[in-house]
């Protein structure tokens, strides 16, 4: 416990620094923060416009796919405030400045978001939380305890999930540097991907976006069974409770796979 507390603590002084840094370009921290919300609110916008031509998606009505939305974007959000540094990886890796985070006694998946951190980011979440908080009010929702509770409890799992992610797909650096835009095309198409209802796509995206990376956990799988919205894929409503288990096991397979690129790496020699 002495070692995590010290880890906590050591991490908060770094973001702090890197918050106060940021902060001395006011200008520029808000105008990054306003472009983040207003690109993001974007994602929305195309919802909108499509369900004027398309009344429901996959049997989802508008304030369903919302709700979708908002619990995808939220988790995308924050997942992409403490976690998507990781991806600068292959950056250092190639400038041979990798090598200094192998030097200092702090995890290197907890040195690179802190190190890299910025506030500004939190604007992908903004527009995500209004949605959700408006669509979840407009939808009618038979309210129980454990749907009450199955909201945050989605959120913070399917932080954890899109974080694991982000982790596996940053590690391919280790053994094939320039993979980035790849790994994009998972962690940023996948999230806007589950921006909708995921039984609209064809099985082999369902598979790939859904079953093996795991984000049908992010919103979806819960989605259903919060909203009582249309099953074709016929889903148990006790699956809307494992996102957790499966948040657990995401990090788990990160940390594993992480590991074995740290193992593989190989310096420079700068």
């Amino acid at each position: 416990m002495g070692d995590v507390r010290s880890m906590l603590t050591t991490y908060r002084h770094l973001v702090g620094a890197k918050i106060r840094s940021d902060w001395q370009y006011r200008t520029s921290f808000v105008r990054y923060l306003l472009s983040q919300t207003v690109v993001t609110a974007l994602d929305l916008a195309v919802i909108l416009v499509l369900s004027e031509v398309v009344p429901s998606l996959g049997g989802w009505n508008l304030s369903q796919v919302a709700v979708l939305y908002g619990l995808t974007t939220l988790s995308f959000g924050l997942g992409d405030l403490f976690v998507s540094q990781v991806e600068t990886v292959a950056t250092h890796i190639q400038l041979g400045t990798f090598d200094r985070f192998l030097l200092r006694p702090l995890p290197t998946i907890v040195q690179l978001p802190a190190s890299e951190f910025a506030l500004r980011r939190v604007g992908r979440s903004i527009p995500a939380i209004i949605t959700l908080v408006v669509a979840l009010s407009m939808a009618e929702i038979d309210w129980t305890v454990d749907r009450l509770a199955l909201v945050p409890m989605t959120v913070v799992a399917g932080t954890i999930i899109f974080g694991a992610v982000w982790v596996v797909t940053a590690s391919i650096s280790f053994w094939a540097v320039g993979a980035r835009e790849v790994a994009n095309s998972f962690t940023y198409g996948g999230g806007f991907a589950h921006q909708h209802p995921l039984h609209v796509y064809s099985r082999w995206v369902r598979t790939l976006l859904g079953w093996i990376l795991p984000m049908a956990f992010i919103a979806y799988v819960p989605a259903v069974h919060l909203l009582e919205a249309p099953n074709p894929l016929g889903i148990p409503s006790w699956l809307a409770l494992t996102p957790p288990l499966v948040a657990i096991a995401a990090v788990v397979v990160a940390r594993t796979v992480w590991r074995a690129g740290i193992r593989n790496h190989q310096s420079t020699g700068t």
